[in-house]
Order: C-alpha cells, then structure tokens, then sequence
C-alpha cells in the first residue's frame, strides 16, 4: 500500500458557476471529486466534457466535478473568455481560473485533460490523462461509495454548482457560416443546439432548423435535435439530387454528419453511429451510417466528395453521399504539424476547410498547431505556421508570421485565403503569389468563420459576439489591409529534465476496476514517439507496442519536445458480450538536457493508488 496523498488545496484567480462563492477542498468534503484539468482550445478536453456529463447525472448527490481551467493560448488566460467558454461548452460545474497553472503544477498534470480523483476523506486516489475514461471512473465512484458508506464518511446532497443567469440573443456562439441562394445565409447556432436561416442583412430570422436542445433526433424543423453543430457543406446539384439533401452538417457533439432538405428543412443523419471514434487506422471505405466518427468541425466539397475536418482524432476524412461510404483521406492520428503524403502527414485538431476557385487545393485551418495547411495533389503542406507551442500576431513572410488557434479559412478569387484568426480576434490574409500575410481586421471577438457572399462581400462569424459581422468594403485591398509585429508567444511549461544518453520513457497503464487489457486482434497497447527537433533523439522515435522505450538524448541539444501518442485497449473482465474500450492520449512534454538530470521519464494514462 503506497502512502496516501492528501489533494492540495484548491486555489486560482476565481470561481466560476458558483454564484460568486471561493470554494475549498473542506466544503467539499464528504463528496467524490473529479478534479477536471481542462483547456477549451483542446479538443480531447471537450470530449470529457461530454463523457462526464453522464455521471454527473447518475451520482448527482455523491460526485462533484470541478472544472480547473489551465490555459494553452494566451487568449485562454482571459477571464472573459473563460466564462464565455463554460457557457459556450455547457459547462454545469464549478470551474477555477487557474492562468498560471498552479493547480496544474501541484496536481503534476502533464498533458490536456488530466483527471484526478478525491476521495471523500480529501485524498487523491486516482491520476488519468486523456479520454475515454468514463466507465473506469464509474466502477471507482460505486467502489468509493461502497467504502465510504459503510466508514460513515460520505455526505449525500446537492452539490455546490449554481447555474449563470440565462442570456438573451438571437444567436449563440454561432460557428459556421453557408451563403444560400438570393443572399440568405444558414448558421450554426452551435450552444443553441440548432441551424438558423437568416435574410441577406445577416441578421433577420427566417426560420430555425432543430427544436435548440441537445439530442440526436432525425426529422421535421421543429422535431430534429443536434448538438453543438459547427461546419456545413452545400452539395453540388447533381449529387443533392441523388443524395435527396442539399446540405451536410458537422453534428459535432453528436459525431454525426446530418443532411438537411432546404425546401423542407427535414433533417436525416447520414454517416456515423454517434459512438466516438476508438479504432485503428485503416484506409478502407466503409458503410457511411456504420462507421464511428469523432468530432467532425467542418466540411468541404474537394475531390469529388465531401471532406470532413475531424477535430477528434486530428485527421481529415471523406463522405461519399451518392455511394454512402466514408472513411479517412489524411493524417496519422498523431497531433503535430508534419507535411507529407496524405497518409503519413500530422495534423492537429483541423478545424477550418475551404477550397480554391479552381478546386485544385483545399485549405485547412489546423488551430492546436496554429497553423494554415493546405492539400493538393496527394500531399499536405504548410502555408503558415511554426508547430504545436508557436503563436501570435505577426504578420510579414509566411515563414516568420505568426497565427494563435485559427478555426475557419475562406478560399478567395484571386487565390489568397482569409483566415479566422480566433484567439487573436483577427481576420488574416495570406497570399500564396506574394509569400506574405497581413491582418484585414482585428478587434473581433473569437471570430471562427469567413464567409464570400454572391456580391462580393465578406461576412464574419464573430462566435463570442454572438452575431455576423460584415467586413468593411475595401479591406481586402492592399491598402485596406494592415501589417502587425506583435507578440510571439511559446506555451511555457515548466519542462521536465532529463539526462543526456539513455533515457526509460514509461508510460503508466492501470486498467480500471472490472476492466484488463485486451489482445484479442493483436497487441493490447501501442506507442508512438517523436521529437522537436528531430535531432533531440538519437534513438528511440517510431512505433512500437510497449508501452516503455530505450531512448537516446543527443546532449548537444539543450532541450525540445517530446511527443508521445500512448493507447490501450481494455475490456470488460469475466462477463458475458464484454464490452471494450480504448484509452488514447497524446502529450507534448517539453524537455530540458541537463548533465545529471534524471533518467525515467514517467508519464501517466491512467493510475490508481495501489
């Protein structure tokens, strides 16, 4: 039995959805606490969102969850974008404001999310990174309610969350933007739940897709339910006719893509079981309706099909919706900025597509690694962008300028692309002919789309203003556009120190309670290392299936980052159609040569207090 650890006292700049009161680790006692490390960039993050909502409602009265928000981006430290951020996500937690990762330092997380979990007596009795942990965590909370209940030490009742006054807008963190025939636009309403038919002023409600609440339901306007939809993609007229839908829709939440008859507004789903994507990489077509997607953000119409941005898993996919087949066109599932040929190419979180005038390349915003990608001819490449920890607001040569966490590109005309500089509250243009970006407008409020109206003009989906933003005639011309030097930003983590020369990387795996490892098509775990620079690691970068790796540390590299992918499978133990899980995380560890420095490098997926 290894020492017990008592958890380290809650503390940060403010408390969110607790109607202004500081909480402590001792108001909390009696309870089981999930303490969530969280940033709302990260993806991966959104995804336990969804996966704790769930147990929050079953162990209502025994569980807690606190939200530690512990920011990537610069834009991330802002307390307004905090709060509009647990709003945006529905959060019904409380959340602390950690900007300066204290809590993140005391707790030892490491990658985004990391989950910890306190005991009713206030000691920390599990660690896990990354998702896909929700059945484990429910078999630990009745284990830890069985305990508790018979030592007398759990409290039952209503927790401390207090949910934020109901705002009134037209639109709600609205996230993609499609021109309409006769200069009508649809939106999607993504917190509302729902798609929004606006007049040609940008403004005027025509009608609205979905009843606004959270749910999967197929249907008439006022029936269908989606949740938190982002992208859409207007079908080519020959192929709405076939498919019998004219628009797909990134039913983001759901993992789902949707068609919607514009005449009727019916919406049917057509591709995905709503399951989130727990696989191996394959690259064969399947059956559209019974494939597992994850987090589909956007969607484009290149190559004959509809392109999907697949945030989730940090690859971009295809939909065929006269064949109703799908299945993956680009990336590893590894998240970093690496180019390539499209099945060996990084991607990270893509989040944005569009496509040029002439359909020779397809634009992609690739926010984690604030990046402007693009695909033509077989191979991903970068237009913009340093990797995964480099951000800001430069403009200038494409090789030098600077992005932080863009959702949205639009394709232009004359061949440049506009960028929705989000975390910067920008519109960006980058011009392939001249090798340069320059800012269009700025001072916008977390914009995640741009859109070409049939006039010429260009509307913003201005998300955390919850409203479209028409852009001022003239700002695409030389003239109009600005160049900014401003900050060059690097996420600072402390980084861990390691030893020049042979270095253990071990990654710990517990499977949870009722759980053990599954080989039943192959080895049960599965390891990926690389670095940056490349140069850090003498040996040891690949793929392998153990889930510990001899790497060698070139001490004439003063330091880098290691990127790690680590997964296991698991399933169900001892009981009949035992059900199997995957646990997946990727870290990005930033690393500091040091004569002396340690030898072992540990990082949790998943640990228990034996």
């Amino acid at each position: 039995m290894s020492a017990r650890v008592r958890a380290p006292e809650l503390r940060g700049r403010g408390w969110l959805n607790t109607g202004g009161r500081d909480l402590k680790l001792a108001d909390l006692r009696g309870k089981i606490v999930i303490a969530d490390f969280w940033t709302f960039c990260c993806i991966n993050c959104l995804h336990v969102l969804d996966e704790l909502r769930p147990l929050e409602e079953k162990y209502a009265d025994v569980l807690v969850v606190v939200g530690i928000h512990s920011p990537k981006f610069e834009h991330e430290k802002d307390p307004a974008a905090v709060a509009a951020a647990v709003e945006r996500y529905g959060v019904h937690h409380p959340v602390l404001d950690d900007p300066e990762l204290d809590m993140w330092q005391q707790y030892a997380a490491r990658a985004w999310p990391t989950l910890a979990v306190i005991d009713p007596e206030g000691y920390v009795v599990a660690t896990m990174a990354g998702e896909g942990h929700a059945e484990g965590l429910a078999r630990l909370v009745d284990e830890l309610v069985a305990t508790h209940e018979a030592k007398g030490t759990l409290h039952r009742g209503d927790g401390p969350y207090v949910p934020p006054a109901e705002p009134e807008t037209a639109l709600r963190f609205p996230g993609k933007a499609l021109a309409l025939d006769g200069g009508r636009l649809l939106v999607s309403d993504s917190a509302r739940h729902s798609l929004v038919e606006l007049a040609p002023d940008g403004e005027t409600l025509v009608r609205r897709i979905g009843t606004g609440i959270r749910g999967r339901v197929d249907g008439p306007p006022g029936v269908a339910t989606f949740s938190e939809p982002q992208g859409l993609c207007r079908l080519p007229e020959h192929v709405a006719e076939v498919a019998g839908y004219d628009v797909v829709v990134a039913d983001t939440v759901n993992h789902l893509l949707r068609g919607v008859r514009l005449a009727t507004g019916e919406v049917v789903t057509v591709a995905g079981t709503g399951r989130q994507w727990r696989s191996t990489v394959d690259d064969h077509a399947h059956d559209s309706l019974s494939v597992d997607l994850s987090s589909p953000w956007d969607l484009a119409w290149y190559d004959d099909r509809v392109i999907v941005a697949m945030a989730g898993i940090h690859q971009l996919w295809w939909f065929d919706p006269v064949r109703r087949t799908a299945g993956m066109y680009a990336g590893t599932t590894v998240e970093a900025l690496g180019d390539g040929p499209l099945a060996e190419a990084w991607l990270a979180q893509p989040s944005g597509l569009s496509v040029s005038a002439d359909g020779s390349r397809l634009w992609v915003a690739d926010s984690e690694t604030s990046a402007i990608r693009y695909v033509e001819n077989g191979v991903l490449g970068t237009a913009v962008g340093q990797g995964l920890f480099d951000f800001g607001h430069v403009d200038g040569p494409a090789d030098r300028a600077l992005l932080q966490h863009p959702l949205g590109v639009c394709a232009l005309p004359d061949g440049s692309v506009l960028v929705a500089d989000t975390y910067n509250g920008a519109v960006r243009r980058f011009d392939p002919t001249s090798g340069q970006v320059s800012t269009v407008a700025d001072g916008l409020a977390e914009p995640s789309d741009v859109v070409l109206t049939a006039d010429g003009g260009v509307l913003v989906v201005e998300s955390a203003a919850h409203r479209l933003t028409r852009l001022a005639p003239g700002a695409l011309s030389a003239v109009g556009a600005s160049t900014v030097d401003g900050p060059r930003h690097r996420t600072e983590r402390k980084p861990m120190e390691v030893a020049a020369g042979e270095v253990t990387l071990e990654v710990v795996f517990t499977p949870a309670p009722g759980q053990k490892l599954d080989e039943t098509y192959g080895p049960s775990t599965r390891l990926v290392v690389s670095a940056s620079p490349p140069e850090l690691l003498a040996e040891g970068a690949g793929t392998g299936t153990e889930l510990s790796r001899r790497l060698v540390v070139d001490g004439s590299v003063a330091g880098g980052v290691l990127q790690v992918t680590a997964q296991a499978a698991t399933c169900d133990a001892d009981v009949e159609h035992a059900a199997c899980h995957l646990t997946r995380q990727d870290w990005g560890v930033p690393v500091r040569v040091v004569e002396g420095g340690p030898a072992r490098l540990p990082l949790v997926l998943r640990g228990l207090d034996a």
